[in-house]
Order: C-alpha cells, then sequence, then structure tokens
C-alpha cells in the first residue's frame, strides 16, 4: 500500500495532498514546483488558429504559421479538460480545439514547453488582463499544471492551487501508516541476542513472544510441537489493528468533520452529483447548485463504498489470479534450469559423441597413412638390397676382367675372352632402362578434405536446429504520426526475441476501410507513405519473415490525414527561370515568357482551397491559375496543353483555358494587393475562381478526375505569394454575369 501513499512527484508520502481535476493526487509542495507559466511568446497563437471569421486582412495575407510538428501518439496529454476551457469562451475553445487528439488521427501539435518532471505541457490561452492571484499559492493568469501520472493539463483559476480540493481522507491515511509504521519500528525481538535486538517479524498467539526473522527459524519452527502455533504480523505492522491499513477510528470517531471550503462554520451534508462534490446547506441556499442534483451525503457514501467494494472483489480476484501466475512462474523458473541442465547434458552428449566419431575416424586414417609408409619402405629396401647385389657382382667381374688384361700371354688370353667379353655384355644389359630409378616417391598420396566437415561444424548452432517464424512486431505509437497526406510508422521487436529477422511487411488500407494491401517490404523499422488521400482514415499494420516463413500480423493503427494541405512551391519540378523566395512561398519569374511552377502537393479526394496574393504587378500582364498534371509543359502559359485547367487574368477580365480553349470571359481582373482563390472540389470534380473573394462565374471546369497539382504560370512582371492551410470558404459571393 506504501507506493499508493507516495507523491508521484517527490517520491515520498503526501504532503497536503490536493485532488487534480483528472482524479490523481499530488503533494500541494509539489503542486507548486510544476505549475508552469505560458511564456509571453506563447500567448498568443498563429492566426491560422483564430475562430473563423475573426482574421484580419494583415493576417488574412501573412504567410501561414509554422506547420503542426510531428505527432506524439494518442494520450491524455493531447486532451483537454473542462477547466482550459472555462473562462475562455468559444474563442479560446475555438483555439484548443486544433490540439485535440480527434482532429489528425494521432494529434498534430508541438509541444512548446516541459514542466520540470518532464510532462509535455499544452500551450495555454492567457486569462483576462488584470488578473492575479488573490491567495497563497495562487498561479499568475496564464498558469497550468500538468499531471505527472496521465499528463493531463488543467489551467489555474483565480484561487491558483487552493481550488483543487485537499484530499482529506488520503492525508489521514497517510497519517495512520506512519503511525503505523512507528509502531511497527518500535517492536523488537524479545530472544535476540544482538544489542540492539532486531526489529520484529512476528508474533506467537500462544506463546505471546515476538520473534524477528532468524529468532524465529532458530527457536519458534514450523514443525513438531510449534506446527498448530499462529503466527501474526507485530502490533501496529500493516494489516494488523491499529495498523498502518487498518480503519482506525470511525467516521468521525474522534475526528473533527471537515467543513465546506466555501462556508467555514458548515459542515458537509449533501452531496451534488452533477459537480461531483460535497456541499453544505449553505452552498445549496446559494444557488449555485439549484438545477443540479443533490442527494444526501451519507446515502452516497454508503453507495460508493458498495461500489468501491464491488470493484474491490474484481480486484481480488485478480490478485489471486496474480499469485497463482506467480507460482506459475516459481515453477517455470524451476523448469527452465531443469529443461536447462538436462540441455547442458544432452548438448554436450552429442558433440562428446562427435568427438568420439572424428576420434574412431582419425585412428583409421591414422592406419592407412602407416599402411602407406610401410608399403613405401618395403619397396625402397628391396630396391636397395637387389641393386646392392647387382653392384657387388659388377664390380668383382670389373677387376677380375683388370686382372685378365695386365696378363702378357695372348695364347691364354684369347682362351678366356670371348667368354669373358660376353659376361661383360650381360652384366651391362642387367642395368636396363629405370633400374637405377626409384620405384616409389617420398611423397604420399593422401589428401584429406575437411572444409566440408569444418563448415558444418561452424555452422552447427541452435537457430539452424530450431529456427521459428518471427514473433508478433510491437508499433511505437510515440514514433507514428501524420503530415499532411502522408503517415510515418515505426516498430520494433520485442525484447529478448531470438528469432531471426530477415525483414519487415508493412500493410496499409485504401483509406475507406478496404483491403490491405503492401507498402513497403524490407529491413528498415521505420516508413513513411506518401501521396495518401487528405482528410482520410487509414489502418495499418506490419509483419516480420525470415527463412522458416512469415510471422503473426501486428496490432492495427489507425491514422488520420489533415483535413487541409499545408504545402509550397515545388523548386525541383519548376522552369529554371521560376525564382523562388521566402521559404518556396512567393514565386516570380527572370523571363518575360510564361513559366510554370507547381506546388509540392498532389490532391486526388476532398475538398481544398488555397489562395495566392499579388505582391507585384506591371505593364498589365497575363498570369494563369489553376491546377495540373505532373508532366504538365512548363515553358508555356498554364491551360494551353492538355495536362492543366487554369483561369488566366489581366487588370480588367479573366477567362478560363484549356487544351488552348478560351471560354467564359468575365469581368473582373488583379492589380498590386489582389487575392485569387482557387477551389478544387474532387467530390464534384469541378473547379472554381475567386477574385478577391467574388466567385468568377460558374465552377470552371466539370467532371475532373484523377491526380492534380496546384499550378501557377507568369512571368517577370507578376510576382505572387502562396497561402495554404485554408479553411474552404463557407460564404461565396453571386457570380458575375459574363460580358457579351
Amino acid at each position: 500500500m506504501e507506493e499508493e501513499l507516495k507523491c508521484p512527484v517527490c517520491g515520498s508520502l503526501f504532503r497536503e495532498p490536493i485532488i487534480l481535476p483528472c482524479s490523481h493526487n499530488v503533494c500541494l509542495p509539489c503542486a507548486r514546483t510544476i505549475a508552469v507559466q505560458t511564456p509571453d511568446n506563447e500567448q498568443h497563437l498563429p492566426a491560422l488558429l483564430q475562430p473563423r471569421g475573426s482574421a484580419t486582412p494583415a493576417a488574412s495575407a501573412a504567410a501561414p504559421g509554422p506547420s503542426l510538428g510531428p505527432s506524439l501518439g494518442p494520450g491524455p496529454a493531447a486532451s483537454l479538460d473542462s477547466e482550459c476551457v472555462a473562462g475562455g469562451g468559444v474563442e479560446h475553445a475555438d483555439k484548443l480545439s486544433l490540439h485535440s487528439e480527434t482532429d489528425s488521427g494521432y494529434g498534430s501539435y508541438t509541444p512548446s514547453l516541459k514542466s520540470p518532471n518532464g510532462v509535455r505541457v499544452l500551450p495555454l490561452v492567457p486569462a483576462p488582463a488584470g488578473a492575479a492571484a488573490s491567495q497563497r499559492g495562487a498561479g499568475p493568469a496564464g498558469s497550468s499544471l500538468t499531471c505527472p501520472q496521465c499528463h493531463r493539463s488543467a489551467s489555474l483559476d483565480q484561487r491558483g492551487l487552493r481550488g483543487f480540493q485537499r484530499n482529506r481522507l488520503l492525508e489521514a491515511i497517510v497519517q495512520r501508516y506512519q503511525q503505523g509504521r512507528a509502531a511497527a519500528a518500535a517492536a523488537k525481538c524479545q530472544l535476540c541476542d544482538r544489542s540492539p535486538p532486531e526489529p520484529a517479524a512476528a508474533l506467537c498467539e500462544q506463546c505471546d513472544v515476538l520473534y524477528c526473522s532468524a529468532c524465529q527459524l532458530r527457536c519458534h519452527p514450523a514443525r513438531g510441537p510449534f506446527a498448530k502455533h499462529r503466527l501474526v504480523p507485530p502490533p501496529g505492522a500493516p494489516g494488523t489493528p491499529g495498523g498502518g491499513d487498518s480503519g482506525g477510528k470511525g467516521a468521525g470517531g474522534g475526528r473533527k468533520l471537515p467543513t465546506c471550503a466555501e462556508h467555514d462554520l458548515e459542515n458537509y451534508s449533501m452531496y451534488c452529483v452533477s459537480c461531483r462534490s460535497p456541499v453544505c446547506y449553505q452552498c445549496l441556499e446559494d444557488g449555485r447548485h439549484g438545477k443540479h442534483d443533490v442527494k444526501a451525503l451519507g446515502a452516497v457514501w454508503k453507495q460508493h463504498k458498495a461500489q468501491l467494494s464491488q470493484a474491490l472483489n474484481g480486484v481480488s480476484d485478480k490478485a489471486k489470479e496474480a499469485k497463482e501466475f506467480l507460482v506459475q512462474l516459481k515453477n517455470l523458473l524451476q523448469q527452465i534450469q531443469e529443461n536447462g541442465l538436462d540441455y547442458e547434458a544432452c548438448l554436450v552428449a552429442q558433440c562428446d559423441a562427435l568427438v568420439d566419431a572424428l576420434t574412431r575416424q582419425k585412428a583409421k586414417l591414422l592406419t592407412k597413412v602407416t599402411k602407406e609408409r610401410e608399403h613405401k619402405l618395403k619397396v625402397v629396401w628391396d630396391q636397395i638390397n637387389h641393386c646392392t647385389l647387382k653392384l657387388r657382382q659388377s664390380t668383382g667381374l670389373m677387376e677380375y676382367c683388370l686382372e685378365v688384361i695386365k696378363e702378357n700371354d695372348p695364347s691364354g688370353f684369347l682362351q678366356i675372352s670371348d667368354a669373358l667379353i660376353k659376361r661383360v655384355q650381360v652384366s651391362q644389359e642387367q642395368w636396363v632402362k629405370g633400374a637405377l630409378e626409384p620405384k616409389v616417391s617420398a611423397e604420399f598420396d593422401l589428401t584429406l578434405d575437411s572444409e566440408p566437415l569444418l563448415q558444418a561444424i561452424h555452422q552447427l548452432d541452435f537457430i539452424q536446429m530450431k529456427c521459428r517464424v518471427p514473433p508478433v512486431p510491437l508499433l511505437q505509437l510515440e514514433k507514428c504520426c501524420t503530415r499532411n497526406n502522408s503517415v510515418t510508422l515505426a516498430w520494433r521487436m520485442p525484447p529478448l526475441s531470438h528469432n531471426p529477422v530477415e525483414g519487415y511487411i508493412l500493410e496499409l488500407d485504401d483509406g475507406d476501410g478496404g483491403q490491405f494491401r503492401e507498402v513497403y517490404v524490407g529491413k528498415e523499422t521505420l516508413c513513411t507513405i506518401d501521396g495518401l488521400h487528405f482528410n482520410s482514415t487509414y489502418n495499418a499494420r506490419v509483419k516480420a519473415f525470415n527463412s522458416s516463413g512469415v510471422g503473426p500480423y501486428s496490432k492495427t493503427v489507425i491514422l488520420q490525414t489533415s483535413d487541409v494541405a499545408w504545402f509550397t512551391f515545388d523548386p525541383s519540378s519548376a522552369h529554371r527561370d521560376i525564382v523562388l523566395s521566402n521559404d518556396n512561398q512567393t514565386a516570380t519569374c527572370s523571363s518575360y515568357d510564361d513559366r510554370v511552377v507547381l506546388g509540392t502537393a498532389a490532391f486526388s479526394k476532398g475538398v481544398h482551397y488555397w489562395e495566392l496574393h499579388v505582391d507585384r504587378y506591371d505593364n498589365h500582364p497575363d498570369p494563369a491559375f489553376g491546377i495540373a498534371r505532373i508532366n504538365v509543359v512548363k515553358d508555356i502559359m498554364l491551360g494551353k496543353d492538355d495536362k492543366a485547367w487554369a483561369m488566366y487574368v489581366d487588370n480588367n477580365r479573366s477567362w478560363f483555358m484549356h487544351c488552348n480553349s478560351h471560354t467564359n470571359r468575365t469581368e473582373g481582373g488583379v492589380s498590386k494587393g489582389a487575392t485569387v482563390g482557387v477551389l478544387l472540389d474532387l467530390n464534384k470534380h469541378n473547379l472554381t475562381f475567386y477574385i478577391n473573394g467574388q466567385q468568377q462565374g460558374p465552377p470552371a471546369f466539370e467532371n475532373i478526375e484523377g491526380v492534380f497539382m496546384p499550378a501557377l504560370s507568369l512571368n517577370r512582371n507578376v510576382q505572387v505569394t502562396l497561402h495554404t492551410g485554408l479553411e474552404v470558404p463557407q460564404c461565396v459571393k453571386q457570380p458575375k454575369l459574363p460580358s457579351n
């Protein structure tokens, strides 16, 4: 229970806890540290956040405000409490509604500051001028407080932090808990040899002796004659009578009843269901709760106690399941330990078997090498013996012949010379070709190919032995966001996932709840998809794959694209004579010929409106405004080919043009300071133009279908500035009649 009694900011037990509008609690001193004053440069929101109809001409001509940052994912940080709107009126609510998470998928605001505890804080609308704190703890005008648990932001009224109710019940529980903890700490073991004795951990009801943990195991084991003794927590411990979480005194038993915050002398007697707060009879007489649903305090108290008890039954069941689950996890630990040892033994046995097989094979191979060596040695020794014998015979014959040659008796020489010559010739013929060459070589013609076996050993791995499909990827909602008509998704694999992943498959539906289609296949875990429909809801999911197959899908995330488009002129596709400035929002031309530039957005669905302000207009040129396909011709006036639909205008009249065909001449031209509006309605498939808020004739073109980009053609006599992110005009003036 101690964690429930700790402040989420300071981590200590609550001191003067107050109840925030989100029902969470925080210490009053901590609340002062996390109360945030909105900086001066954030007191006014951009002009695009003003309520419809309140923009001044100067504001409407200004460049669009900064684009909304990447989304932060769904969560309470994007929601607005009723206190944020109260006191600000409809105008404040209209401004702040753009920060709501329901506007565009996962939210599209940029947090401008952080509280000291790291909580994101929404920019708040300043309170009326002259408001000042009138009580201790009151914050200045424009202050806000962000809950450190749910991150909901609440603005402070003129009473400041004193405007939040004080949680007296929680304060009393904390006090009882501290008293019980002090009493438990005071209980000492009665059998300890240590000095001082250890704190008592148990009390035997039969022996009436306090034991610490060590003495209880030594002197009071749960067996033998002590088996039937009952051990309970020591007096003052949590869960015991008089302990930290005991009931203590009954309601009002010796404790002063709380008085009304508005009327100090009155006790609470009723409960306002509408305001969800106790009230006194004086509050009812004041009339502030006259039309509210008011009930008796005791009846509502009993009703809520019954509801809390019923809810606690469910929590108790879950706690029981959690205990059983913990037992299951502990058994799982033991099973993992046993299975790990068994698997280690099995692995050692398998590796030992491989080593034994390799040893046996080594012995066989060594035997082959020994036989080959002995064979070679025998052949060489036989050759040595044979050559030695023949060499001895040849040497003896040669010595005998030399002695015969020395004799001077011709008749005696001739008697043996023929036979001797034949013997010498026969002896010479015995040394045939190859007789003096070795019959074997010193090299062993044995080659052991161990590479396949080494490769198999190196590839011997548990993943190869037992590979599974990847688990479910986890979508990182804090990194998923939308911007204009593009969405960005991020995901990761769950921790402790050992199955290999070769890539991911990201799927997206068509924005109308249709079938999913693959939009990305690869190894990256972050993907941005462009070219989607504006003001559409997309469902996305991802799955992983490896050599074993494809894993299951992740949870489906829902993303909402923007309902209005923010874009600029596109320098990459513009004609080289087009000169862009002002962050690509202002365009002019360096050539006297007409040159075309496109916008960075592409539209295929929905209703879209943008305006172009004429900054310079000299010598009455004919600029053209409209839409085009991506492959439009860039060096002629917009509308002269079949890829563009445009209105070109001079200082007196305007014409519609497509495929070099002029239609619907209408009175009303442009000059310096004029504003040209373009309304593209792809739901009705038509295109309409406005000059200074005046509609130029009927819809310029009908039956328009496909993908279009905002387009403009001009020469060096004209300079225009683009304004985007605009709402579709609600009040359309009647068009002028075309002149004859």
